[in-house]
């Protein structure tokens, strides 16, 4: 008896290899392919402006950066003693204003640089609602703590998602039309929206989405989303708050990505810096042993052996 409905997955091209460079946006489900990319070593860069949930914040920070349009004072308020953006996650806030102006904006150059460096960009839509600043009416991408009576909410039209996700291919393909773009809606449920609301969230990303891509050759989209609801219907692949998927659906997803982006003549090195990481985390049952000193020589001489190899690898 077969007990799962499997969706249809094949190997695309061009495929993720360790001379790749990776950009990866979005929401936090971001961070959990992201973080095997790190495991493995290969180069990437996630989230360089914190969590990004909806479309629209991404293509204002991908307009920013490709054009240079640096942050002012104008852009940055102070809120509870630290100074903000509503254009960033509130992780990057500061208390000092010309410090945190300066970083952002560094930032900015540095996102730049990888844009125009990118061999593949995925983008990671987490949610349509969106959330207005009543002053300006410009959708901001963290609302920063601020009290929610200034701010108002609604949801992303099908037709904005979309103009915003063809905005970014088009600014990006300008200046790196060799990049490959990878699009998928998070998994994660924003239960905080609502259930029918965030029902209604993702339909209209699924919605946007797949229009927006058919016809561009090198955009493509993973089913995160729908391995998630689909091949893992179960509570038992979620964490404790039954929102987010937890570490065995979160590998689950890894393994299947890497079989349809990640290059098979990367598995022998990907094997290679498990083990070490594995090797890293022995705990010796006598350290002073001589078993022990040999089994660090060794560990040491397979680290050093990649790095000739790949040499931005850290441990």
């Amino acid at each position: 008896m077969n007990l799962q409905t499997q969706i249809p997955l094949s190997p695309k091209e061009p495929q993720i290899n360790y001379q790749s460079k990776v950009v990866l946006m979005g929401s936090c489900f971001t961070e959990n392919i992201g973080g095997k990319l790190d495991y493995f070593q290969f180069q990437n860069i996630q989230n360089p402006f914190g969590v990004i949930f909806n479309p629209v914040s991404i293509e204002k920070l991908i307009f920013r950066a490709l054009h240079d349009d640096f942050y002012t004072e104008n852009d940055v308020f102070q809120h509870k003693g630290l100074w903000h953006c509503y254009e960033v996650h509130s992780s990057l806030s500061m208390v000092d204003k010309s410090e945190f102006l300066n970083s952002i904006n560094l930032q900015l150059s540095h996102f730049k640089t990888y844009l125009l460096e990118a061999s593949h960009i995925i983008f990671t839509l987490g949610s349509a609602w969106v959330y207005l600043h009543n002053n300006t009416s410009e959708i901001v991408a963290n609302c920063q703590k601020v009290p929610q009576k200034e701010f108002s909410k609604e949801i992303l039209s099908m037709e904005m998602i979309s103009k915003s996700l063809q905005n970014c291919i088009s600014e990006i393909n300008e200046v790196n039309p060799k990049v490959t773009f990878i699009f998928t809606v998070s998994p994660v449920r924003h239960i905080k929206d609502g259930f029918a609301e965030n029902t209604l969230s993702k339909s209209h990303l699924l919605s946007a989405v797949h229009p927006s891509i058919s016809t561009i050759e090198n955009a493509h989209y993973f089913p995160s989303y729908e391995l998630m609801m689909d091949e893992l219907r179960d509570y038992r692949f979620y964490k404790e708050d039954m929102l987010h998927p937890n570490d065995t659906a979160i590998q689950y997803i890894w393994e299947k990505f890497n079989r349809v982006w990640i290059s098979a003549e990367t598995t022998h090195l990907q094997n290679e810096i498990a083990a070490i990481h594995k090797g890293l985390q022995h705990k010796p049952f006598n350290p002073d042993s001589e078993e022990h000193s040999v089994f660090q020589k060794n560990l040491q001489k397979s680290i050093e052996k990649l790095q000739k190899e790949l040499p931005w690898i850290q441990f």
